[in-house]
Order: structure tokens, then sequence, then C-alpha cells
């Protein structure tokens, strides 16, 4: 079973499994195929949109181990 960290790249969260999608959605960010997303950590990303990085990693990585 695949898990993320903090310092994981968002491009590669969606590499990992494309369905995380709604995820980053739910955070306001829609922009997925932007530059930011390829280089972006989840970390920098939770900071950006006001979301607490432990918490969004926590809900990927129980998102993928729920599958």
């Amino acid at each position: 079973m695949a898990q993320v960290t903090k310092d994981t790249i968002i491009m590669d969260v969606l590499r990992i499994d494309p369905e995380t999608a709604p995820i980053f959605f739910e955070i306001g960010m829609h922009c997925l195929g932007c530059p930011s997303a390829s280089g972006e950590s989840l970390e920098q990303a939770a900071l950006v949109h006001g979301v607490d990085p432990d918490e969004l990693v926590q809900k990927i990585n129980d998102f993928l181990a729920s599958k």
C-alpha cells in the first residue's frame, strides 16, 4: 500500500492514485495540472490553502488504505 508524507509532491500523489483529486478540490486546490502541483509538496499546498498539513496527509493515506 502506498503512503504519502508532507514532503510528497502533489503530482506524485496523483500518479499514485488519480482518485485522490477530490481531496485536493475540497481544500480549494482546483489547478492540479498547473506548475505548482508539479513541484509543490503536500505541506506547502496545505499551508497555502489554510489546511493542517498533518490532517491532509492523514486524509490521503486513509483514502489510499481504504482501497
